[in-house]
């Protein structure tokens, strides 16, 4: 029986998602044997400034697909969002599963609400996309940088000068915080999610057939398309986690996909947003980066970069 290893992050949440992966084999009752090889990537070790700042598309991968390449795992576990829109031509992501929650959450101290907190107070998130549409929404509020896993983040809404924090709602979801913890939801007509949020992504060696089969059991084909359509978006505009990008596909019933695309700038006094709805998702992602570019989008996107060297 062969034993197939997956690769992932060191953290609690990309740990506890592979966990889930296994779990979902194991249902199939597949004739493998599975084990769980922990990576610490750049982004992991570099926490003492912000995502924007580390620079480089990647961060949360580049060291498991090295491991992935070198035949040392034999499938690379991605949170969706962490994924390059442009992939390596030797690797294959052969599943993009079930969504959870895609949107953001709101935990802040007594769970006082955005809306009710003081001017000033302070928001604690390592994104830019969070901060442009926080800021456009509230902007009597302050943003500051957080990093670190979800345990680390948690700990420093209590012992740090945040007011509140922003995480995803579908890693609360898997480590079984969001009951206890989340003070309210960020709509995605409000603060539109990362790309690819909620979704695990699934990438095995394109030459790796036996393990490419696998994988498409796992596929979700609904979430697939919304997520393809999203990184086409992405991958038009040349965007990253670095860049305030945000974009969200949902699939309807007869194949419809429906994206809503934004770029804005950190101090959330721009924001553009616009919605499409087509059939081919590369097309629509395309065509969408292509609209908010005449709108003005590339010239945010560029001064942001700007600022970041």
């Amino acid at each position: 029986m062969r034993t197939i290893v997956l690769g992932t992050r060191r953290s609690n949440l990309a740990m506890t998602q592979t966990r889930w992966v296994i779990e979902q084999f194991k249902k199939l009752n597949v004739p493998y044997q599975f084990e769980i090889k922990e990576i610490v990537t750049k982004g992991d070790r570099i926490l003492d400034v912000t995502l924007s700042k580390v620079g480089g598309k990647g961060l949360f991968v580049k060291e498991i697909e090295e491991a992935l390449r070198t035949g040392e795992i034999d499938i690379a576990v991605h949170s969706m969002k962490d994924v390059p829109s442009e992939m390596l031509p030797e690797f294959v992501l052969g599943a993009i599963t079930d969504r959870e929650d895609p949107r953001d959450a709101i935990i802040s101290e007594n769970h006082v609400p955005l809306s009710e907190l003081p001017a000033g107070a302070i928001i604690g998130t390592s994104s830019l996309r969070r901060s442009a549409q926080i800021l456009h929404r509230y902007p009597h509020l302050s943003v500051q940088w957080i990093r670190g896993n979800v345990e680390t983040r948690l700990r420093k809404l209590k012992e740090e000068s945040f007011s509140a924090i922003v995480l995803a709602a579908a890693g609360l979801n898997r480590l079984g915080y969001a009951k206890s913890a989340v003070t309210h939801y960020l709509e995605t007509d409000e603060c539109v999610p990362a790309i690819g949020q909620g979704a695990l992504g699934l990438e095995g060696r394109k030459e790796d057939a036996e393990v490419n089969r696998l994988l498409q059991l796992l596929n979700h084909e609904e979430t697939a398309s919304a997520v393809q359509a999203e990184r086409a978006f992405l991958h038009t505009l040349n965007g990253g986690c670095q860049v305030p990008i945000g974009g969200y596909a949902t699939v309807e019933k007869g194949g419809t996909i429906t994206l809503t695309g934004l770029v804005g700038s950190p101090d959330g006094e721009v924001l553009l947003k616009e919605t499409a709805s087509g059939d081919d998702p590369v097309k629509l992602g395309t065509d969408l980066a292509k609209q908010l570019s005449a709108q003005g989008a590339e010239d945010i996107l560029n001064k942001v970069r700007e600022s970041l060297k």
